[in-house]
């Protein structure tokens, strides 16, 4: 097994040009603008395989990407596994699958592109089930589950945002609308969340229904704060509807 050191960050050297250079005075012409972006991604992360791995050279296993939220950048590895599912992992839970659970650097949020460029190195150098990849994450990594929801339907099986939020117009004009509306979609959230508005999960459950979404829906803890993670990630049932969606 060969696994980089995944190299998120964005280095920008713009090489833009307009043209026409100017315009002309009193009238409306047409122009284009054109810039090259060089980027460069890097992530740390944490991973667990589960305790059969390996055995059968042929078998390949279902990947669940965790995102962690905003109390989680920066360059100490440790902070991943203080919530969700590498937290069940350090505490001894074995799960039937890849988990993958990056960490974002300082000041950063959830970068979509360099996730999707994560996605594709785990599925390129491990035995991964490209038919059953699967996101997840709270509050900071609830935005970024609905972000790779909303824009990469057709490379996750199902998706579970927990306390987040995210671009509505994104779902409402998809670019892959046929693949939006087979994807599984289980959202979490606090009633009495204070630090992202229970609403921020209804108006995205309430976008992907009407793009098209049928399995799709919304758990709402009456009595949690902006913590609706730790009984979300508790719940036995969410880990099985997510295996059981198939892309």
């Amino acid at each position: 097994m060969k696994l980089p050191w995944f190299v998120a960050g964005c280095v920008t050297r713009p090489t833009a040009a307009l043209s026409p250079r100017t315009g002309v005075p009193g009238k409306q012409v047409e122009s284009s603008f054109a810039q090259v972006v060089v980027r460069t991604n890097s992530f740390r992360f944490l991973l667990s395989l589960p305790a059969e791995y390996g055995q059968d050279p042929t078998k390949r296993w279902p990947l669940v990407l965790f995102l962690h939220g905003a109390g989680e950048r920066g360059t100490d590895l440790k902070k991943v596994a203080v919530h969700g599912p590498p937290k069940l992992v350090a505490q001894g839970r074995q799960f039937p699958f890849i988990l993958v659970s990056p960490q974002c650097p300082e000041g950063q949020v959830w970068d979509i592109e360099a996730l999707m460029g994560l996605v594709d190195t785990l599925q390129d150098q491990l035995p991964v089930d490209v038919r059953r990849t699967y996101v997840t994450g709270p509050s900071m990594g609830g935005y970024g589950s609905w972000g790779l929801a909303a824009r990469y339907p057709d490379r996750f099986a199902a998706v579970a945002p927990v306390c987040g939020g995210g671009e509505r117009i994104r779902t409402l004009l998809p670019s892959q609308p046929e693949a939006l509306k087979t994807l599984g979609v289980w959202a979490f959230h606090g009633g009495k969340d204070n630090v992202v508005a229970v609403s921020e999960s209804e108006r995205m459950v309430e976008a992907f229904r009407r793009a098209g979404v049928t399995d799709v829906q919304l758990t709402v803890y009456p009595e949690a704060g902006h913590d609706s993670w730790t009984e979300a990630y508790n719940t036995p049932a969410l880990f099985d509807w997510l295996l059981k969606h198939h892309r």
